[in-house]
């Protein structure tokens, strides 16, 4: 079964060590990896921007002319940023938290970068990132359903006001009209309205009853019919 490739970004300013890095990860067996280099934040956007995409960034954090976080704000300020990898020269966690406020999802020390543990930890990251992508669309669909669902029931209830107001004048009307020295046929004639009246209001009832029965089930706040 032929291996899924994995696009590698590495950030770094040296380029013997990205050269390194590349070839470890080349010559791991576990993934197929393509690696491309970059040796500052303006090739790395001009890189992201292009064909064909890149799955991960590994950034060095000792960059010249400030620190490897300037470059991972510039990326993560995309909202289809990809997951990026801190490389650091030693372990600093003061680093990490600040590293952690720009969406980095790891970070590591240089020398753990030319070892099995790095494209590991990039199995990892990028696994950990198609889950919380899933998450997400699946978070963003149930609240699309969640304010469907609401739109639906603030229609009944619109519906519902409409129809009894004009309703119930309809009904005074015929009882008016009922009590007055009418023929047997507009007799007859007020009697058939009279019963599809009713028959209306039995419908909105139930239609209001449904409504209220599901809002009770989901525990949604929408207004009542009285």
């Amino acid at each position: 079964m032929e291996k899924n490739t994995i696009a590698v970004l590495i950030v770094d300013n040296d380029a013997d060590y990205a050269g390194v890095v590349k070839h470890h990860l080349q010559a791991f067996q576990g993934s197929k990896f393509n690696v491309d280099v970059a040796p500052n934040g303006d090739d790395a956007l001009s890189r992201l921007g292009a064909k064909p995409p890149i799955d991960i960034v590994l950034i060095n954090y000792d960059m010249p002319n400030g620190n490897g976080l300037g470059i991972t704000r510039r990326i993560s300020e995309d909202p289809n940023s990809v997951p990026i990898i801190l490389l650091t020269s030693g372990r600093d966690f003061r680093i990490a938290i600040e590293a952690m406020k720009y969406g980095v999802e790891e970070y590591l020390v240089r020398e753990e970068a030319v070892d099995t543990i790095l494209p590991r930890t990039i199995a990892t990251v990028l696994e950990r990132t198609r889950i919380k992508k899933r998450i997400h669309a699946a978070e963003r669909e149930k609240l699309i359903s969640q304010k469907r669902t609401e739109a639906i029931r603030e229609l009944v209830v619109t519906m519902c006001h409409e129809f009894n107001n004009p309703l119930a004048a309809i009904k005074i009307s015929v009882d008016i009209l009922a009590r007055a020295n009418i023929d047997a046929p507009e007799k007859k004639l007020l009697a058939e309205l009279n019963s599809n009246i009713s028959l209306l209001e039995k419908q909105i009832i139930r239609l209001r009853d449904l409504n209220q029965e599901n809002q009770g089930e989901t525990g949604a706040g929408s207004p009542s019919v009285l």
